[in-house]
């Protein structure tokens, strides 16, 4: 364990949206809570250890993208003509340097490319054929279209075609993964992961990859990742809001989140957003019945939920 005179914090989320109790079986259920423990499980260990904040939420995220029950790598939702196409983004509180990634087709962590972005490029942004071709270049893993498809995000999207209503479905209690930290030494990071929403046509991105928006760290006020509308955080510049309110208007993180996420919802967004903040506090604000969620610390908290208050904890000794 880490020394408690140095406390480190962990927050996790699998999504947020129309979830409610009863809407899934019991079995799955627990299937979603042992994805969101793995998760924490991967990055408080990297923190446990004294190891950085960006590595934490690196090894979270990358847990949850390989776990097919959440929008994210393995497990993307389908675009409207049925491709998997993946976004992901990472910053460093520390530096403020970032790194993010959009339309990837073939990267097994796209998080990880998000992370070659920041450190192995002169740039903070790469979408589609570039973003491929980077990754590949970057020698980071690749996998063929069947790994990212899912019987269940495929039967999604041919229930879409069949509707055809709307731009896209809007339904987003599978959208997005996301993890924030801070470490030790105080720094924070942030980093979310997503396969975007179902029917997203024309190279659609949405808030994820966009720094600001979906995804940002600042040492100086707290790491945020966010799911939801996405084009309802990127009009509110959602993340950095936050920060910005904690620097500039004195406010506690958690009055900083509920006042972005309320601007949110006045604007017709549905979300929620998950943050840790310089002083080591870490939590979540969603507007939607539920929200995939997960929160870990030095003291052995160790909780995740899905509905409202309904939080399954254990402590870690």
């Amino acid at each position: 364990m880490s020394d408690p005179k140095s406390p480190w914090t962990l927050a996790i989320h699998g999504g947020a949206g129309a979830m409610a109790p009863g809407m899934f079986t019991p079995e799955h259920e627990d299937a979603c809570h042992a994805g969101l423990e793995s998760a924490l499980a991967a990055g408080s260990a990297v923190l446990a250890d004294g190891g950085s904040a960006l590595d934490a939420v690196e090894a979270a995220v990358m847990v949850l993208e390989d776990n097919p029950l959440f929008n994210a790598g393995r497990g993307s939702v389908f675009t409207f003509e049925g491709r998997n196409e993946m976004d992901a983004a990472v910053m460093d509180g520390t530096t403020r340097s970032a790194g993010a990634i959009a339309g990837l087709t073939n990267t097994k962590n796209p998080v990880r490319a998000a992370r070659a972005v920041m450190e192995k490029s002169p740039h903070v942004l790469l979408s589609h054929e570039g973003a491929n071709r980077f990754s590949s270049e970057m020698g980071l893993e690749q996998a063929d279209s069947e790994w990212f498809a899912t019987a269940e995000r495929r039967r999604q999207w041919e229930e879409f075609k069949e509707r055809k209503t709307g731009w896209f479905d809007a339904d987003l209690k599978y959208g997005t993964v996301g993890a924030v930290a801070v470490d030790a030494s105080g720094h924070v990071a942030a980093a979310t992961s997503t396969g975007g929403l179902t029917g997203k046509r024309w190279g659609r991105i949405g808030d994820s990859p966009v720094i600001g928006a979906g995804t940002y760290a600042d040492d100086r006020a707290c790491a945020v990742s966010a799911t939801g509308t996405g084009e309802v955080f990127i009009r509110n510049a959602a993340a950095h809001e936050i920060a910005a309110r904690m620097r500039l208007l004195g406010e506690t993180a958690q009055q900083a989140v509920d006042a972005v996420m309320a601007e949110v919802g006045a604007m017709g967004g549905d979300g929620g957003v998950i943050f840790a903040a310089h002083d080591g506090s870490a939590g979540f604000a969603f507007n939607t019945p539920g929200m995939f969620r997960g929160r870990a610390d030095a003291s052995g908290l160790h909780e995740t939920a899905i509905y409202g208050n309904q939080v399954r904890s254990r402590s870690i000794g």
